[in-house]
């Protein structure tokens, strides 16, 4: 049981070239597409951030407020339902998250409306 686990601890720290090269090592040898083995064998070490998949929630970040504070503070307010204190908090301490965990179409909304109001916005 011992082996096993350090062995796949081996496997977690792997770089990005071993990884390549144990991919092209199953390939040649034993028959398992590499595509397979990189997923297979990358996956856990990438902290479970699966790239193959199309990313659902979206956070929209408030990077700058830009050169028209107030009436980005006022559109803060207006979007999340906030008190003025808490919107200009929010504007205030940027970069700060306006929205967490928004579908892509609510978060493209938000980043454009909080742009036309001369904000610098960004969508993680």
């Amino acid at each position: 049981m011992a082996e096993l686990k350090d062995f796949a601890e081996q496997l977690v720290n792997l770089t990005v070239k071993e990884v390549n090269e144990l991919a092209t090592i199953l390939k040649d040898e034993y028959g398992i597409e590499p595509a397979a083995a990189a997923v297979a064998v990358a996956g856990p070490a990438a902290g479970g951030d699966d790239a193959a998949d199309e990313q659902t929630e979206f956070d929209v970040i408030l990077t700058a407020a830009g050169g028209s504070k107030l009436a980005v503070v006022k559109l803060v307010k207006e979007l999340t339902g906030l008190g003025l204190k808490e919107a200009k908090g929010i504007v205030d301490s940027a970069p700060a998250a306006v929205k967490e965990g928004v579908s892509k179409d609510e978060a493209e909304g938000l980043k454009k409306s909080l742009e036309e109001a001369g904000a610098e916005v960004e969508l993680k």
